[in-house]
């Protein structure tokens, strides 16, 4: 695959941390670090919300030239985002364009002009509708072509949305399709339409999904809701993860229910997301706040890897905590909430 490359036998342990996670023999090199707690989207067509999106507190601003825009606004969406690849300070944020997917023949027009015309701004695609490897090698080689005829010096990275029955099935092969890849999308609406689900709202619980008690004689039986969408974040978790990519959740359609979106949140922060969509500026502040480590997580993360830089001083290879064990693999936890507290600082 794309980031797996074998070791030599014989490979000290902060080597293996520093190329990547080691799970096997093989090991798994990341993608270009960035932080991505939420992507703020934004139309295309919304020339004046451009600016005011770059100012915004979101890790990553997305213009977006497909589902927001209607098919025959789709040539003024595009002027506009290159516009603004040209002209708005974004600041140290990451600037991503959602393109129309493969399916479509405004795709092309999309990725050649947006390289051609809109400079080195651009840091990232995102590519809807995702069903399999071709369709990622496709949208690499066409981004390839255009990258070396304009000699461009910065190369794209893509954000696959999966979003179809298709894109789940063949989630582990398109996560490691492309050098290019960064990050995995769970799009739950058109999923949810893929799938047949008795549903029409964007992401969120259903009332109607979950587990009813057993029957005990005439006691009240309770009611429990379930997540029906469960399945799909962990399983694009772990096709992300294992290709060292970052896995992002959607969007949740409700704007009006801050709670419900950072439950939203809370789930995909627990189950290993970066990070979630941001479909209006309310819900920016919430997904930072969930994404980012606490700080009694920072203190509690710095203290293991001294506790662990001690045991490997005495030859210990586990100790105890505050009551709890601590190993090797906390060491990998530790790490992580530390680098991400660090990014998220050197932001401010």
């Amino acid at each position: 695959t794309p980031r797996a490359r074998l070791l030599p036998l014989e490979v000290p342990t902060q080597v293996c941390r520093a190329v990547g996670a080691r799970t096997s023999f093989t090991v798994v090199e990341e993608a270009t670090p960035r932080l991505n707690r939420c992507e703020l989207y934004v139309p295309g067509t919304q020339e004046k919300i451009i600016p005011k999106a770059a100012k915004s507190k979101a890790d990553v601003v997305v213009m977006d030239l497909e589902d927001s825009v209607a098919s025959t606004q789709k040539e003024t969406a595009r002027k506009n985002v290159i516009k603004a690849l040209k002209e708005v300070d974004f600041g140290s944020k990451t600037v991503a364009v959602r393109i129309n997917g493969l399916y479509s023949h405004h795709m092309y027009r999309d990725v050649v002009d947006i390289i051609e015309q809109g400079g080195e701004r651009c840091d990232v695609f995102i590519i809807p509708m995702v069903g399999n490897a071709k369709d990622v090698y496709m949208a690499d080689a066409l981004t390839s072509q255009v990258e070396s005829f304009v000699g461009r010096k910065k190369r794209l990275g893509f954000g696959l949305i999966i979003e179809a029955t298709m894109g789940m099935m063949n989630v582990d092969e398109i996560a490691a399709a492309s050098k290019r890849n960064e990050s995995l999308h769970f799009g739950v609406a058109d999923y949810a339409a893929s799938t047949k689900s008795r549903t029409t709202n964007i992401g969120g619980p259903n009332p109607n999904y979950g587990v009813l008690t057993d029957k005990v004689g005439d006691e009240p039986r309770d009611f429990f809701w379930g997540d029906p969408w469960h399945y799909a974040m962990s399983r694009i978790v772990v096709a992300a993860r294992a290709n060292g990519l970052r896995p992002i959740d959607g969007p949740f359609g409700d704007i009006a229910d801050p709670d419900g979106y950072r439950a939203q949140c809370q789930r995909g922060s627990v189950l290993g997301m970066d990070g979630k969509w941001a479909i209006h500026p309310s819900q920016v502040a919430i997904a930072n706040e969930v994404f980012s480590p606490s700080e009694q997580e920072v203190d509690r993360a710095r203290r293991i890897l001294e506790a662990m830089a001690k045991a490997e001083r005495e030859g210990l290879g586990a100790v105890s905590l505050d009551g709890k064990l601590i190993d090797i693999a906390s060491i990998k936890q530790a790490e992580a909430i530390v680098k991400k507290n660090e990014a998220i600082e050197a932001r401010k």
